[in-house]
Formats: structure tokens, C-alpha cells, sequence
């Protein structure tokens, strides 16, 4: 038995009893959906969020914010505010503003139809070559070959386990032939894949050091990221003055500032009146 052959029947045994089909985001995993499409738009939200992001921490983010953004058109019409308010504690908060600019291009230039292919999907913000063929395959159970850092870590584990370096160049092609091999439709391959992936880490395996790619994320606490993300849920509140905010954050200005520098270039705020605000 090959490497993959293992990889496939342990993959698909698991998934089979254990698989997480609680998450919301899964619905298409089932029998019956089986060859249908689920709607892009929430499989593009889920990806997004996903990004960086825990899944338990993601889910009731993910519910609220289908609540109150539905689909594209809807979410293309509110201002960016409201948006960021939805958003607010789950950090990264550039990945709402790329959401909210998705939706608006989907529901301008496709009459909020999205594309169905990978390459189309990667030309809209936010959008990178994993989000773009995930959506492919989890909305259309289009074969598309990616790696996250779940599908990393299965393969590492059963076809890598003496290596020290690996590359997704190494990757991919196993991935592609076991998908070829598994018989199984894309979403529930790439699926059981991901479930499996994060078992292997709760039982301590954990090899994306392993990979050549691996960047060990930073500490939140005391961290810019931290710090940016208190500066706009004060902004959220209300315009405010680099003084004011200081105060309210407890903060050197000059810290303060070089963050106010970064989130104005990235178009989240804006300046006027003497005071910081979020930009709608």
C-alpha cells in the first residue's frame, strides 16, 4: 500500500465517524447535496475569516454576520462601518474592507452572480490563489488542487514524515493524485482532509515547521495587531482626535500615530475635522 493509499483510507475513515459536520458553513457535505452548488458567497465569507482564525472562533462570527449580510447585494449596499462593527473581535479587520469590496464588484459586474472559475475568483480582492480555488471546490465541487495548513500537515504526516524541508511544490502533486484516487467529490475530499488535519494536531502532530513555508505567527498581546484593533473599535464609537484617543486606549500618541499612518493607507480611516474616523 502507497503513502497515499494509507493517507486515503485513514483520511476517509475518520471523516466517515468523526467528521465536522456541526460547522455551518459544511451543509454540502451531506448525501443528498452531493453535486450540487452552495452558494459562493458563503463559502467565500467562511474562507475569509478562516484566514488565520481558529474554526470554533470563527463560527458564531460567521452566523451573525449572515444574519445581517445575507448575500453580496446585500452586503454591498451598507457602509464600510457597519460592516467593521460585525467584524469587530475577530481581528484582521483588512479582510472585512476586501469582503466588502468583493461584494460590491460581484453585485455591480456580475449582477451578484459569482464566476464559477478559480481564476476569475482570484482577480477579486482579498481573493489569493488558495481562497479563489477553495471557493471553486466547495461551491462547485470543482477539482481544484490547493493546500491549507490542515492538507499540509496530513501529507507532511503520511508522505514526508523523514523529511526536514518540505515545499508545496512537493505537495501538490500527491495531493492531486490522491484526490484523483479517493473517488470522492471535492468538497467532502477537501473537507475530510481539513478534519483530519486539525485531529492530528489535537493529538500533538503538528509538522508545518516542517514546511518551507511555515512563518510563525506573532504574539497578539501587545502587538500592532492589538493595538489596530483597539484604535478602530473606538472609531467605531465615534470620530475621535489622536489625543482622545490616546486617553482611551492608554497609549502613547507616538505609538498611536504609526498605526493611524498604516490603517489610513490602507483606506479603513480617514482624517478630517481634527479628528480619526472610519471610512464609509
Amino acid at each position: 500500500m502507497t503513502n497515499v493509499q494509507k493517507l486515503l483510507q485513514a483520511v476517509s475513515a475518520f471523516y466517515k465517524k468523526e467528521g465536522r459536520s456541526h460547522l455551518p458553513w459544511r451543509p454540502t457535505s451531506h448525501k443528498a447535496t452531493q453535486g450540487k452548488s452552495f452558494d459562493p458567497y458563503k463559502v467565500l465569507v467562511s474562507e475569509i475569516m478562516l484566514q488565520q482564525t481558529q474554526v470554533e472562533r470563527v463560527i458564531p462570527f460567521y452566523k451573525k454576520f449572515l444574519q445581517e449580510f445575507p448575500d453580496a447585494q446585500t452586503l454591498a449596499r451598507v457602509p464600510l462601518s457597519k460592516v467593521l462593527k460585525a467584524w469587530s473581535g475577530l481581528g484582521y479587520n483588512r479582510r472585512a474592507k476586501y469582503l466588502h469590496e468583493a461584494a460590491k464588484i460581484i453585485a455591480r459586474d456580475f449582477g451578484g452572480i459569482f464566476p464559477k472559475k478559480a481564476e476569475e475568483l482570484e482577480k477579486l480582492p482579498g481573493v489569493g490563489p488558495y481562497t479563489a480555488r477553495a471557493v471553486a471546490a466547495f461551491a462547485y465541487n470543482v477539482p481544484e488542487i490547493f493546500i491549507e495548513t490542515n492538507i499540509r500537515t496530513v501529507f507532511i504526516h503520511f508522505c514526508f514524515a523523514h523529511k526536514k524541508q518540505v515545499s508545496d511544490k512537493e505537495i501538490l502533486p500527491r495531493v492531486a493524485e490522491a484526490l484523483k484516487k479517493s473517488n470522492m467529490p471535492p468538497r467532502d475530499f477537501y473537507a475530510a482532509l481539513m478534519d483530519y488535519g486539525a485531529h492530528l494536531k489535537k493529538q500533538g502532530i503538528k509538522l508545518n515547521t516542517k514546511s518551507k513555508h511555515y512563518i510563525k505567527q506573532s504574539k497578539f498581546e501587545g502587538s500592532s495587531r492589538q493595538l489596530r484593533g483597539a484604535i478602530l473599535r473606538e472609531l467605531l464609537k465615534s470620530p475621535k482626535t489622536l489625543e482622545h484617543l490616546s486617553k482611551t486606549i492608554s497609549q502613547e500618541q507616538k505609538e498611536i500615530k504609526h498605526e493611524l499612518v498604516k490603517l489610513q493607507k490602507e483606506k479603513l480611516i480617514t482624517f478630517r475635522n481634527k479628528k480619526f474616523s472610519v471610512l464609509d
